[in-house]
């Protein structure tokens, strides 16, 4: 295997040696992660914010989500065309590479923010953010399956669940931080209520060609492909990575309606009436779960020793709690509680098991959903927020099943399973349309559905068709 750095020429191989871990190069990856989970989480005070601004329905402020993960959609069916006509394009021009290029497109993006604030136009506000959409299509083309390849692909899970819960740290901090800029800090009575994105926006734009700069000149392994590259319909011919399309289509979408409504379903008067600001607060939980998870799922996944795994597994939502205590007080901690113990539970039932942890957590975020539909109060707000604990190890789990085998097929199934992402534009429209006419509760019949797929998956879509694939190398 060879590799380049920063200034080298092209590799030879996709995969590094078998039982060999960068990880430096994964390290400095996990900072990509969490910006793009810090500035995906934004659309969630993007909506509130909006439909207030533009006095829009559910269904018109739901665009954001259109808009943002419709360009994953679009972006990534270009690349695939692209792999199918003249070869992948990333295994030409390095992991690297690509996420540098999808660096720049949200940087783009981001910077149109200001005009369309300038214009108080929202089409302009959904056009740019299809800009920074396209941007994330691309980092997310490069970056997953870069990180599945730095180390064994036995303990690929691992490494993607441990980046995701860095990604899913920037979720946590990002609705609070977002939601006390837009709301509070600049928020100007006498402007426009959109006036107030424009400066964050700027922000982002700054940090991503930072990071792009950063990446240029950072040592990090760019694998490539110069052998002969097959054409044609390729990953897509894998059973297991169809149907993980679908699966990753139905986790997003559902992952993405439920957040999307929570300040808003907050502010229900059933459900205590909190305002904008107090509500993102809330929204951390949701996110934050995540994050929880993945720091679970990394260990429960990785290579260590049994009674190593369980210890490690069990400390993380002992801190979690702990940490929940000290910044939201007793009363959050208390309520949000059994979530965590439950979640633990269904860690250990799950076995170490990608595909088993998909069937178990998928029922448990059905049996939340449920509840939350059929109640108010307090129990209706924390079954919601804690679906977010059990969504944790979805994508990452999903994603190493649906790519697992591949080969130098994996960039090209990567830009399928991105593509998938677009269940993040399609199923928040759905609810915000079920929820203008029969209000948010009955909504959550759109995620409910997305998650039994996801059961489905877990149970027999993951190794459709892998039968045939046994001699496949891995």
């Amino acid at each position: 295997m060879a590799t380049m750095n920063s200034t080298g020429a092209a590799a030879a191989s996709t995969q590094p040696a078998s039982n060999q871990t960068y990880r430096g190069p994964f390290a400095i990856m996990t900072i990509l992660f969490f910006m793009w989970g810090f500035m995906t989480v934004w659309n969630d005070v993007l909506i509130p914010r909006f439909k207030e601004a533009f006095t829009l329905s559910y269904f018109q402020a739901m665009l954001v989500q259109f808009a943002f993960f419709g360009a994953y959609g679009i972006g990534s069916l270009i690349y695939y065309i692209i792999s199918m006509t003249s070869g992948d394009p990333i295994n030409r021009i390095g992991y690297k590479n690509g996420v540098i290029i999808g660096l720049l497109i949200a940087a783009l993006g981001s910077v149109l923010f200001y005009p369309a604030a300038l214009a108080t136009s929202y089409l302009f506000f959904l056009v740019a953010l299809f800009v920074v959409g396209l941007g994330f299509a691309m980092l997310q083309i490069a970056a997953n399956p870069y990180v599945t390849i730095l180390g064994p692909e036995a303990t690929a899970s691992s490494r993607l669940n441990l980046s995701q819960a860095f990604n899913s740290f920037g979720t946590t901090i990002g609705p609070i931080i977002g939601g006390w800029l837009i709301f509070t800090i600049l928020s100007n009575k006498e402007a426009h209520g959109a006036d107030s994105v424009k400066i964050p926006y700027l922000g982002f734009a700054a940090v991503f060609v930072l990071l792009a700069v950063f990446f240029k000149f950072a040592h990090l392994p760019s694998f490539t492909n110069t052998g002969k590259i097959e054409h044609g319909l390729g990953a897509l011919k894998h059973p297991h990575t169809a149907l993980g399309m679908l699966a990753i289509f139905m986790y997003v979408g559902g992952e993405v309606t439920v957040g999307s409504v929570i300040i808003n379903y907050l502010a229900l008067p059933k459900l205590g009436g909190l305002g904008h600001e107090e509500a993102s607060k809330f929204l951390a939980f949701y996110w934050g779960g995540l994050m929880v998870g993945r720091f679970m799922g990394a260990f429960a996944l990785s290579a260590m020793k049994k009674s190593l795994k369980h210890i490690l597994v069990a400390l993380v939502p002992v801190v979690a709690f702990i940490t929940v205590w000290s910044l939201s007080g007793r009363y959050n901690a208390l309520h949000y509680g059994p979530a965590l113990v439950v979640l633990l539970a269904a860690f250990y039932l799950g076995e170490a098991s990608a595909h088993r942890m998909l069937a178990l957590f998928s029922a448990l975020i059905i049996g939340l959903l449920l509840t939350s539909m059929c109640t108010t109060g307090e129990t209706a707000k924390w079954t919601i927020l804690g679906v977010g604990l059990f969504c944790s190890v979805m994508w990452s789990n999903i994603f190493s099943l649906a790519i697992e085998g591949l080969g130098p097929q994996k960039s090209q199934a990567s830009s399928l399973l991105v593509m998938a992402i677009l269940g993040g534009a399609v199923l928040p429209p759905l609810q915000g349309w079920i929820a203008d006419n029969f209000g948010i509760q009955a909504s959550f019949i759109v995620p409910m559905l997305a998650f039994a797929y996801i059961a489905f998956y877990g149970i027999y879509g993951y190794k459709a068709g892998r039968t045939a694939q046994a001699a496949m190398p891995l």
